[in-house]
């Protein structure tokens, strides 16, 4: 019987969180991956701009099932006058979600500092008004400070900080009645339930009703994490998040299945056969259309030019890209069909 180990999935999760990934700087992560998988029973493959693929066994119209690795962060845009850093955007980022969150600047030698994501003014006793009259723009009025005794854009270039250096933002995990709260639920939750998925497997000897690869990504937030597939594949199966809203059918304890995006349709016979292994194992799930805004690396490997189809799943989400919240439930339920839809 196939089973999901919410232990291991949580514990996965945290230690890929320990992990700053903003889009590009994959390598630290990208080992652990090699290692985990290794010491899962696998032999994986590093691709050559960053990634990692995993044979897990079956025979026949190879099918790709992929959960992506990077995050979304910041970047140093330029060195203020006074020695705070202008930044700006690594992915689908917003002022709004990350102002006043705790971050760590990565310089090109090796060095890491810590700082925060402010406004400029950014104290309300004394300029409410004009934190008021405007919204947070990282090109106007958001930076971030450094915790260092810095005054001048030189005080600053002194430590090695320089135009072009990574910003990664505190992930802040927490867990409270099966709720999951955490920066990067998108995708590092996904990573880990897809590693549970490549356990059972191994553990189990669970029979495979095709050939499966298990793609890790390390480009997804930036539109070209799988623009590089196998040349056997005929199938994708994305593993990512399900944002929630007021026009949405997801919701936190499910798996959605993928109709639309804001690209195009996912395959239709394809989203037929997840609805049906859904339904025959029981799983709670529902359909959504995620318009106007959201993607998956499906979409890259189709606009990529491979001949295949294409189609996605995951837990429902709640501030997506920002501080997200699902539930145990959410990433259980994602298991169950991935499990389902992949064995014989």
């Amino acid at each position: 019987m196939t089973h999901f180990e919410e232990k291991y999935v949580i514990d996965s999760f945290r230690t890929l969180l320990g992990m700053d990934s903003t889009t590009g700087q994959f390598r630290e992560v990208q080992d652990w991956i090699v290692e985990e998988v290794k010491r899962l029973g696998f032999v994986p493959q590093v691709t050559h701009k960053g990634g990692v693929i995993v044979d897990l066994g079956g025979e026949g119209d190879p099918l790709v099932v992929t959960a992506h690795l990077d995050d979304i962060g910041l970047m140093v845009r330029k060195i203020n006058a006074d020695g705070t850093l202008n930044v700006c955007n690594v992915g689908g980022l917003y002022p709004f979600y990350c102002v006043t969150e705790n971050v760590r600047v990565y310089t090109a030698d090796g060095e890491v500092y810590t700082g925060t994501v402010c406004r400029t003014p950014n104290s309300v006793h004394v300029t409410e008004e004009e934190l008021r009259q405007s919204l947070g723009d990282f090109r106007k009025n958001v930076c971030v400070v450094l915790d260092m005794p810095v005054k001048t854009a030189e005080d600053t270039r002194k430590l090695g900080i320089e135009t072009g250096d990574m910003i990664a933002l505190e992930p802040r995990f927490t867990m409270s009645n099966g709720y999951i709260k955490s920066r990067f639920v998108d995708d590092k939750a996904c990573v880990a339930v897809l590693l549970n998925v490549m356990k059972t497997i191994r553990e189990q000897g669970i029979a495979l009703r095709r050939k499966v690869y298990a793609y890790f990504a390390c480009y997804e937030e930036i539109g070209h994490g799988t623009t590089y597939l196998p040349a056997d594949t005929k199938d994708i199966l994305s593993l990512d998040i399900a944002p929630t809203g007021p026009d949405q059918n997801s919701e936190e304890h499910l798996v959605s299945i993928f109709a639309k995006d804001s690209r195009f349709p996912y395959h239709y016979e394809m989203t037929k056969e997840l609805r049906r292994a859904a339904i025959d194992a029981g799983v709670d799930y529902v359909i959504d259309v995620f318009t106007p805004h959201y993607g998956t690396d499906g979409d890259a490997s189709v606009t990529a030019g491979y001949d295949i189809r294409h189609s996605a799943i995951g837990p429902g989400t709640s501030n997506s890209h920002g501080y997200e919240r699902t539930h145990i439930d959410g990433l259980r339920n994602t298991y169950a069909l991935t499990m389902a839809y992949i064995k014989k």
